[in-house]
């Protein structure tokens, strides 16, 4: 029988550096990760692409033998080229994809999609508290970066409900969980809030991609909220963590994703993955 197509998307998060090696810095890993899928002889294509593919309006044969990338969080690491207080100077995702690009022209250009915390407020606070309070998590590179034709910035929720946070946008102040997002009013705000600031600060370019904070997602977003409040948040998909390609048979709202350090720790783990699929 032959093989269902599947597009494996690949998650990374550039705040992920502990060294200065594969399995403890992302973006070691991902510089060495696009070189493995071009020998592979795959390309790395817009996620928007993806969920094009997904929707049926782009044929397989565009997909054939790609990959897709995404980076959580949003802090300057997506962008900026950046002294680590411990490991050193750390080239960006952003520069990353386009050394390689340049290098490589005679293939499709990389891209990349940033999954951005919205909230102002909130990324000062855990700037301050995730990372050294050098106020590395502002929104001013965003629209440089949506201009620039290789990241594509997406929402990864208002707040990411995250435990690090004096006050979330939850109603019962549960935090560390996207899953207890279950109500009309906290998907407002996580949800339809986030895409709304996300606009402002690109000039009204409204993300239509969503990455659930933890992949976790509750049954009133996945069933009611996504599919039925359209007008309201703009989105056509919206990705969790589940291991494994997508296909054109998943859930719009439920798109799976692979993400560096848990699914794959070294060169040959990602090039593992992508021969099975």
């Amino acid at each position: 029988m032959a093989r269902t197509l599947g597009i494996p998307v690949l998650t990374y998060h550039a705040m992920n550096i502990g060294g200065n090696d594969y399995s403890s810095n992302d973006h070691v890993a991902l510089a060495t990760d696009l070189r493995s899928i071009r020998k592979l002889g795959k390309d790395v294509i817009p996620l928007s692409h993806v969920v094009d593919w997904h929707e049926g309006k782009r044929p397989d044969e565009e997909v054939l033998d790609a990959v897709a990338i995404s980076i959580d969080d949003g802090s300057w690491f997506d962008y900026y080229d950046l002294d680590h207080p411990t490991c050193g100077r750390q080239r960006s995702m952003f520069n990353i994809a386009r050394d390689h690009q340049n290098r490589d022209r005679e293939r499709r250009p990389v891209h990349l999609t940033s999954f951005v915390i919205a909230s102002p407020e909130a990324r000062s606070s855990l700037d301050r508290s995730c990372m050294i309070g050098k106020g590395w998590w502002s929104d001013q590179w965003w629209k440089e970066a949506a201009d620039s034709g290789i990241m594509e910035i997406a929402s990864h929720s208002w707040d990411h409900v995250h435990p690090q946070l004096e006050v979330v946008a939850q109603r019962d102040q549960i935090k560390g969980d996207f899953s207890k997002v279950d109500c009309v009013d906290d998907a407002e705000r996580q949800i339809a809030q986030a895409g709304e600031y996300i606009a402002r600060v690109l000039d009204g370019r409204k993300p239509d991609l969503f990455a659930y904070p933890w992949g976790a997602a509750s049954d009133y977003v996945v069933t009611e909220y996504l599919p039925k409040f359209l007008e309201r948040h703009g989105l056509r998909a919206a990705f969790n963590i589940e291991p494994r390609p997508v296909t054109r048979s998943d859930n719009a709202w439920l798109l799976p994703r692979f993400v560096c350090g848990r699914d794959w720790k070294s060169q040959q783990g990602l090039q593992d993955i992508l021969a099975a699929i």
